[in-house]
């Protein structure tokens, strides 16, 4: 077998999941890319585990099955995060999270404000 053509694919696939994570503003989208990244991964350690045979059998195919099984937990966690984002701010743009947003000590609301001539 010849390995250039699943490591070419692999990488095109890794290049557009990279594309992709800093490319989209959509919380989804940006899952999807790193699910692509991680599938182009799991390509490499199957062809590499396939073309050069280490030390310990299906190691490649072993770790494949680690990727596999930490992306399904990424993708429960990410898509939890992404559904309070979006009952939150009602959007999923990743450009409109705000970063630097310091805790409310009031617990979530907004401070009331004195109204000056009502407090009489």
């Amino acid at each position: 077998m010849r390995p250039v053509i699943p490591y070419v694919t692999a990488a095109l696939l890794f290049g557009l999941g990279v594309f992709g994570v800093l490319r989209r503003r959509n919380a989804v989208l940006v899952l999807m890319s790193v699910e692509l990244m991680l599938n182009a991964v799991n390509l490499i350690l199957v062809t590499a585990d396939t073309t050069a045979r280490a030390v310990l059998p299906h190691s490649g195919q072993v770790f494949a099955l680690f990727v596999i099984v930490l992306a399904a937990a990424e993708i429960g966690v990410g898509l939890a995060i992404v559904l309070q984002l979006y009952r939150l701010r009602a959007t999923v743009a990743v450009d409109d999270v705000p970063l630097t947003e310091s805790p409310d000590p009031v617990g979530g609301r907004e401070p009331a404000v004195v109204d000056s001539e009502a407090g009489r």
